[in-house]
């Protein structure tokens, strides 16, 4: 799709029903890789990023079966080999790939991470975690390899509450000999949704939501089930929207304390919702106040609305 027209000036009523999150699924796909067993993610969003990491699951040897939005995953025999630079470039979530195979396996090779381009988006945070569980991290001609003897738990301290960074050390410390803390960790729903994953699978984490990590590592991690959160950006987008020129517009299968920001100044505005357990009701308001916003990391404003 190139490019959407959009005719304004039109009421917007009905129900919508709101995706599984982007950021949670692009983690808890490449996550299976850590089992030794099946896995199954339900209320997967059907975009191009699971296609392409799909292709990477089938590449290193999975099974995958996807069935409307439920995914079921065979890691038991995975192959650890090089992943080509036409397929990690196709999504910046490939480098989740990165740390899964590193604590699966202790050595992983691949390109740069591809993905949109926001500034130059670095992943030193993630690669300082690595090394922290003592791998070597070897970077030439845009390609890393990543290894260790054996990874072992540490003290990592974020730079910055990076997501990506939070996931991966997670991910790459779930197998790791001892306990890993992870400090100023993001705080994101995401993260927890990829932590409360592992767990089911046999992980000891505790703290995800915080910006205190704890990590003690297991030898092996067994069947799984998770169920992918509704996607906070695009239930926030739909609200703005209702709010602007809603008639009763329900907004289905959302978690009203994931957008706690955007509604309370929304409220602020003066928009009046109706606000239950998994969904909410918006009309558009015709006198809305002027306000003043700052984006931050969750639990605040989100760039992104």
């Amino acid at each position: 799709m190139k490019q959407i027209e959009i005719e304004g000036g039109h009421i917007l009523e009905g129900t919508i029903n709101i995706s599984g999150a982007k950021n949670s699924a692009v983690a808890l796909v490449p996550t299976a890789l850590l089992s030794d067993d099946i896995v199954v993610i339900n209320n997967v969003p059907n975009i191009s990023d699971i296609d392409a990491l799909i292709e990477i699951l089938v590449y290193l040897g999975a099974k995958v079966k996807r069935d409307n939005d439920t995914i079921i995953i065979d890691s038991k025999n995975i192959v650890n080999k090089e992943i080509p630079e036409n397929i990690s470039k196709k999504l910046r979530a490939s480098y989740y790939f990165m740390s899964a195979l590193l604590g699966k396996y202790k050595k992983v090779e691949m390109f740069f991470p591809g993905g949109c381009s926001i500034g130059a988006r670095p992943i030193d945070q993630t690669l300082k975690g690595f090394e922290a569980l003592g791998a070597t991290v070897i970077e030439e001609n845009n390609k890393f390899t990543i290894f260790a003897d054996k990874l072992v738990g540490g003290r990592v301290y974020l730079d910055m509450p990076s997501v990506g960074a939070t996931i991966n050390t997670m991910l790459a410390a779930v197998k790791a000999e001892g306990e890993t803390i992870i400090e100023n960790a993001a705080k994101e729903p995401e993260i927890v949704n990829v932590a409360i994953f592992l767990n089911n699978m046999g992980a000891k984490i505790t703290g995800a939501g915080t910006s205190e990590i704890r990590i003690v590592g297991v030898e092996k991690l067994g069947h799984g089930f998770a169920e992918v959160i509704p996607d906070r950006i695009e239930a926030g987008t739909y609200v703005i929207a209702g709010a602007l020129m809603g008639k009763n517009l329900k907004i289905n299968n959302i978690i009203p304390e994931h957008i706690e920001s955007l509604i309370l100044k929304l409220k602020e505005m003066g928009v009046k919702m109706d606000i239950h357990d998994n969904y909410l009701i918006v009309s558009k308001h015709e006198n809305l106040k002027p306000i003043n916003v700052k984006t931050i990391g969750y639990p605040g404003f989100p760039t992104d609305l």
